[in-house]
């Protein structure tokens, strides 16, 4: 194994979108266990500081691979089509307009019934766009389309959080 290693290849997993969590979890567990900074206590300070960069950098890898977004995200930008979300915000007018309706549910909606509502609506649609980004990505091999859905689904990320916020203080 190489530190250089990309997350996929650290895991042992193919690079596509999707993936088995069950299998990503167990390979976390095992290659934690094999990197873990204690195994290397009789060898010295600098073997557990080796170790310790291990365990820091199969943790990275980890937290990419198991959240879509971030698995979206890196794929991209390991097949050559960076998202770069804080320069390019374009998104297509009918997700805008879709936006603008969901936030005004958001703000109109007093009920902890109507922001389950909602919160079921906006989890429906993540879902669809997780599908969406697993075809582009994984079947049609089109990185530069799935760009934009990887934008869609950073905002969706961050309305359901939103959503989840205001349903936690009405309860």
């Amino acid at each position: 194994m190489s530190l250089q290693a990309n997350d996929f290849e650290l895991f042992d997993v193919p690079v596509q979108f999707a993936q088995d969590r069950a299998l990503l979890d167990t390979r976390w567990k095992l290659l934690q266990r094999e990197a873990h900074p204690d195994r290397f206590a009789a060898e010295g300070a600098a073997a557990q500081r080796v170790a310790m960069q291990w365990s820091v950098r199969i943790n990275e890898a980890y937290q990419r691979l198991k959240d879509p977004l971030k698995r979206a995200a890196y794929l991209c930008e390991l097949q050559g089509a960076p998202v770069q979300a804080e320069n390019n915000t374009a998104m297509p007018a009918a997700f805008l307009m879709q936006q603008m309706a969901w936030r005004e549910d958001l703000e109109d909606t007093e009920s902890a019934e109507g922001l389950e509502a909602l919160a079921d609506q906006v989890s429906a649609e993540q879902h669809r766009v997780e599908l969406e980004l697993a075809d582009l990505l994984d079947q049609a091999k089109k990185p530069e389309l799935a760009v934009g859905q990887v934008r869609a689904l950073m905002f969706i990320d961050r309305f359901m959080h939103e959503v989840n916020d205001k349903l936690d203080r009405l309860n």
